[in-house]
């Protein structure tokens, strides 16, 4: 039987984050992990910047009000992901 959304518990950003950290580490097998900084900032960051814009109907001054940044580092996170 599939469980209900409502059986599921919330599971927040946090703990995403760190079940995948642990996979990763995981997967590993005892290799040395290098950049995992910049990994983790990488793959946070782009759908962070594309669900915000979606929610700001993609206008970048409602976006960095939203992500609490300044508009012209809005636009350099979006240049660096390719999303303009």
């Amino acid at each position: 039987m599939k469980p209900n959304d409502s059986d599921l518990a919330p599971v927040t950003i946090s703990e995403c984050i760190r079940s995948n950290l642990d996979k990763f580490f995981d997967d590993l097998e005892g290799e040395c992990a290098k950049s995992v900084y910049d990994m983790v900032l990488s793959a946070v960051e782009r759908p962070m910047l594309e669900v915000v814009m979606e929610k700001a109907n993609m206008n970048q001054t409602i976006a960095s009000q939203m992500l609490g940044i300044n508009r012209n580092t809005l636009r350099k996170k979006l240049q660096q992901h390719g999303l303009i």
